[in-house]
């Protein structure tokens, strides 16, 4: 995956996690590139506060568009491409769908399950294993959370 497509990605991504602030949401945003065409086939940012649901993350949800619009739920030809890196449920729903690659911006040290505190995308023990590229636009992907946390201390 060159370089540019990953800032390019991450630019859609980072789009996505700023319309979470329009309804007080974690500004976390999400997309699913189908890696042999470059198409963004889903988009997506935390809408747990404006839903209720606690599993209403952006990666759940755009891993689900994407599934919709691929027709199929392995993922395998498919980048994932979030703000922040997934939490132990989000990284699990990678896992699941067989995403080939995941792309995210800031490391999550108290709950990142790509590297961080887990990592269930090289865990010999599960049955399938994810390319990861961290770091992507990282100081963006997190002022972002750390400018919209202290607001709200």
């Amino acid at each position: 995956m060159a370089d540019r497509d990953s800032d390019r990605w991450m630019e859609a991504a980072l789009a996505e996690a700023r319309a979470a602030l329009a309804h007080d949401d974690v500004p976390v945003g999400a997309i699913v590139v189908h890696q042999p065409t470059g198409s963004i086939i889903a988009r997506a940012h935390n809408e747990r506060e404006l839903t209720g649901d606690p599993s209403a993350h952006a990666e759940l949800l755009a891993l689900r568009e994407a599934a919709r619009s691929a027709g199929t739920w392995r993922l395998e030809e498919h980048a994932l491409v979030v703000t922040l890196e997934p939490c132990p449920m989000c990284a699990g729903a990678v896992w699941a769908a067989r995403v080939g690659l995941l792309v995210y911006g800031a490391a999550d040290p108290k709950a990142g399950a790509a590297g961080s505190l887990y990592n269930f995308a090289a865990d010999p023990r599960l049955n399938h294993a994810t390319e990861v590229v961290r770091g992507v636009r990282a100081g963006e992907c997190a002022a972002l959370l750390t400018d919209f946390f202290t607001s709200r201390r």
